[in-house]
């Protein structure tokens, strides 16, 4: 048996998701019927008439799961290696998550100008989309918790010190598997790429369709949707950026983690478009124009940065970072030192919280809801900017230390 070694211990935050995450479905209900019209009458978990389950809404989220699955199989995309299995191998990674999430906007807009689909309608249900994908998500949790898949490749997690949560409840919430696979599906991989960021799109695009057919469509609600499918495409065609980062390398895969994909990042990301379509708020093109900047500057900075560490990664030696100034690491790596990573120590995540504040602007200052998924954001970025930091200092040491003194600030200048 592999022992993933690095979640031995279960911190307290740890142990407070482990009890309250499936209070993410009923926050995000709320979030979502504040976004209605204060006119309209108000009760417990959703406005009066509108349903919190029905069937059909069970059978969308099945059937968008159930085509995702089918498109993972496209004979189309690149096959990239990924981090090193507990086998000794590379584990290896189908990429064709645009192709999918095009032939998935394709579907639905034929299905639109057939008739079959009414967007309005869809969005009628989202209270019922929310609660069947938390279904489902438990379903699928429980399936991968009582009957784990092992592979020679992937790791299992034990938890030592979990306190007054019992063990095989961390196994389910946390995860006990770090890179469970059916047949060529990597199923975290998939529950990020496919369900999360190909269902954030289709809410988007699910948005937009409504607001044609209730002729309510404004520069602020498209400025939104645009900025977002621009943030979702970047990712879609850098698909391989996911394999990097953090939480899909260094985290297992269970409950907490299928549920925030399935709910979290189609229907919390989304809440801006939301928000407008509900309230709608009109706002003039010289307003728009230094939104469009923000956007621009955050999607610049993010991009720019990324490319930088990841070519400067793969070849330090490379002539266009010759001029770079940097820090020789007792680990034997050069920490950089000037370029975007002099000016602060994680610039792509500055880019990634100016991106998400540009698309909250367009949605005005009546309310915070539009805003709290760039609160989020932020809060998630800085701590995962304290964890990447922790570990730098174990690596790097004093070279991390003379890092942190030549630039001072982690998120933004002069702020944080």
């Amino acid at each position: 048996m592999h022992i993933f070694k690095g979640c031995k211990f279960v911190s307290p935050l740890q142990q407070l998701l482990s009890l309250v995450c499936v209070l993410l479905g009923i926050s995000l209900i709320m979030m979502l019927d504040g976004c209605r019209s204060s006119s309209e009458p108000w009760v417990l978990l959703g406005s009066a008439g509108i349903p919190i389950w029905d069937w059909t809404s069970v059978c969308v989220v099945m059937s968008f799961t159930v085509l995702q699955v089918a498109l993972y199989y496209l004979p189309v995309g690149q096959v990239t290696e990924g981090k090193m299995g507990c086998d000794g191998k590379r584990l290896k990674y189908k990429l064709n998550g645009l192709h999918a999430f095009l032939l998935t906007v394709l579907l639905m807009l034929v299905l639109w100008f057939a008739g079959v689909l009414r967007a309005g309608a869809v969005m009628d249900s989202i209270f019922s989309l929310v609660t069947a994908a938390m279904a489902i998500s438990l379903i699928f949790s429980l399936m991968l918790f009582l009957c784990p898949i092992r592979t020679p490749s992937s790791a299992h997690v034990t938890y030592d010190n979990t306190g007054m949560i019992p063990k095989p409840l961390l196994e389910f919430v946390l995860g006990q598997s770090m890179d469970p696979r059916l047949g060529i599906i990597d199923v975290k991989h998939f529950v990020m790429v496919r369900v999360g960021f190909i269902g954030w799109a289709m809410m988007d695009v699910n948005y937009l369709l409504t607001a044609v057919e209730m002729k309510n469509s404004s520069l602020s609600l498209l400025l939104v949707i645009i900025f977002q499918l621009i943030y979702i495409l970047d990712f879609l065609i850098d698909e391989a950026s996911v394999l990097t980062t953090k939480e899909f390398t260094d985290e297992p895969i269970g409950f907490i983690m299928i549920l925030g994909e399935f709910i979290w990042i189609p229907f919390f990301s989304s809440l801006p478009v939301y928000f407008l379509l509900q309230r709608p708020n009109h706002i003039h093109f010289l307003s728009a124009v230094p939104i469009c900047l923000l956007f621009v500057t955050g999607f610049l900075i993010y991009y720019l940065s990324n490319e930088q560490k990841d070519g400067f990664r793969r070849n330090p030696r490379d002539p266009a970072y010759a001029r770079l100034n940097t820090i020789r690491s007792p680990a034997g790596r050069s920490l950089l030192v000037s370029g975007w990573f002099g000016w602060v120590r994680h610039p792509n995540y500055s880019g990634d919280i100016l991106m998400m504040f540009a698309w909250c602007l367009p949605c005005g200052f009546t309310s915070v809801l539009p805003y709290l998924p760039v609160l989020q954001c932020f809060n998630l970025l800085r701590q995962r900017a304290n964890e990447i930091e922790e570990s730098c200092l174990k690596k790097h040491r004093d070279a991390w230390r003379e890092y942190c003194r030549r630039v001072p600030y982690k998120l933004l200048p002069y702020v944080y």
